[in-house]
């Protein structure tokens, strides 16, 4: 799907069907979403340059991602999208300046882009050319990223309540809570995780796009993009601390967990030290020998119940006493 954006606010929908011998010229956006073979020789006739394929947008290597050639300046960032989910991921969006306009490539569909196209129509001045469009459109983009941290640290807390709730709440958990909120934690983890590769993309590809010329030539956006570059630094910042009280959310889980086995073995080590005298008593009494005087008493049979139960309250209330119970 090829979607244009023109200066005054319109959309325009381009079609292989109906392909156009030359773009409008008061388009400044081209958004290639999920293109297909078709629409990136179409897209290629029409601006003269070759389209980065799906292939080409998962290179990392620096030097792939982000050049110029033939007059037009290429880069590559990797975007956090499905956050809300269970399994977060990255998608790789080509943004190409050329021509005075913007072209944008892209698989997924991350919220930051809805949220700018919803939000065009309210940007001074408006977008009148395609460097304006994209250092807006990273700005929204670095928006849309500080909303996720800052949803994950709401759900961190939340996580952190349950895994560190008052003794009412404690005693009141269902068996395997805490291995269950395991899992959470390692779905925090990997959203906190994504969103960091993500800045590190966003700083690389804000450090190109400030040394562009047609950026350095517009002074507002050359502020626009200093400033997003301050932002993304205090977004790595904020990552890195976020991702450091996961690690103390899980380590303290984890330890949690070993406390409530271990009182669970503790109880039964107690148990069988309480039951041994009196299983003792009952050995001993129990044995074939011919010579037990104790077997011909009358009363017998109560005093060994007697010392058996003797034998095992002392222990226990010794237990209570030194706190071990």
């Amino acid at each position: 799907m090829i979607t244009g954006y023109c200066s005054n606010g319109e959309i325009v929908t381009l079609s292989v069907a109906d392909e156009p011998v030359a773009l409008r010229p008061d388009i400044v956006w081209v958004d290639l979403v999920e293109p297909n073979k078709a629409e990136d020789l179409m897209m290629e006739k029409l601006l003269g340059i070759s389209i980065p394929t799906r292939d080409d947008l998962k290179d990392i290597e620096p030097s792939s991602r982000l050049y110029t050639e033939a007059d037009a300046v290429f880069m590559t960032a990797s975007l956090v999208y499905r956050s809300e989910t269970d399994i977060p991921d990255l998608t790789d969006v080509a943004f190409i300046l050329h021509g005075g306009r913007l072209m944008t490539i892209r698989y997924a569909e991350p919220r930051a882009f809805a949220l700018f196209k919803a939000a065009m129509h309210r940007i001074p001045g408006g977008c009148p050319n395609g460097v304006v469009m994209l250092t807006r459109l990273l700005e929204t983009i670095a928006d849309r990223t500080a909303e996720i941290l800052e949803q994950a640290v709401g759900k961190i807390d939340d996580l952190s309540l349950q895994v560190f709730g008052d003794k009412a709440v404690v005693k009141r958990r269902p068996p395997h809570f805490l291995e269950a909120r395991l899992r959470d934690v390692a779905g925090h983890h990997r959203l906190v995780a994504k969103t960091r590769d993500s800045l590190a993309s966003l700083s690389r590809l804000l450090t190109f796009v400030y040394t562009v010329p047609e950026v350095q030539a517009d002074k507002d956006s050359r502020e626009l993009c200093r400033s997003i570059s301050r932002d993304i630094q205090t977004l790595s910042e904020h990552a890195s601390f976020i991702s450091g009280n996961i690690t103390f959310l899980l380590d303290a889980s984890l330890g949690l967990i070993n406390v409530e086995q271990n009182a669970i073995i503790k109880i039964f080590s107690i148990a069988s030290v309480v039951l041994l005298p009196p299983t003792l008593v009952a050995s001993v009494y129990g044995m074939n020998f011919r010579v037990m005087p104790e077997l011909e008493w009358q009363l017998g049979y109560p005093l060994a119940l007697a010392a058996m139960v003797i034998s095992a309250v002392i222990p226990f209330f010794f237990f209570r006493w030194k706190g071990w119970l």
